[in-house]
């Protein structure tokens, strides 16, 4: 079994109009959204080994956040520049790379590719995934290579709002 987590990352700070898009941070209401979702994984031990990410400025931050709360280190963060704004190809072609001795990730990205790879893996289409939001889907098999293959389990999404919302 390999269980892939999917994040979109963090709310993010347009306040800078000269920075470029790939170096805009996260804004602290962002930040304080991701912590909640992160509190609420760890509480359900839904902790990943690895996490890897675009090399956005805000998915790397989004990233720290999650590996902070998880206590994974942060050479457990892997980043990777075929992320940033990455597709289901692009973000299929880095997991088929991760050595299988690896049972769970958690991607941090970018819309649309990430609403469109958790598409793959729901019956009922979501529109958005939305900023700070979690994934989660289980794959029938032992090797990263064969995911696009394998039976699969699509066990949540959470959402800050359906967090709070109680």
């Amino acid at each position: 079994m390999k269980t892939l987590y999917i994040a979109r990352h963090a709310k993010s700070s347009w306040d800078d109009f000269s920075l470029k898009d790939h170096d805009r941070p996260i804004l602290p209401k962002g930040k304080n959204k991701t912590i909640i979702v992160a509190e609420k994984l760890k509480s359900l031990n839904e902790i990943p080994e690895i996490i890897l990410s675009s090399t956005a400025k805000r998915a790397v931050q989004t990233a720290e956040i999650y590996a902070g709360i998880f206590n994974i280190p942060s050479g457990k963060i892997l980043k990777s520049s075929n992320l940033y704004l990455a597709g289901p190809d692009e973000i299929f072609n880095e997991l088929y790379g991760i050595d299988n001795k690896i049972n769970s990730i958690m991607v941090v990205g970018h819309n649309p590719g990430l609403t469109e790879t958790v598409n793959l893996f729901t019956k009922d289409a979501i529109y958005n995934l939305p900023t700070s939001a979690v994934a989660k889907v289980v794959f029938n098999t032992g090797k990263w290579e064969e995911i696009n293959n394998a039976g699969f389990n699509t066990e949540f999404i959470l959402t800050p709002k359906n967090i709070t919302k109680k």
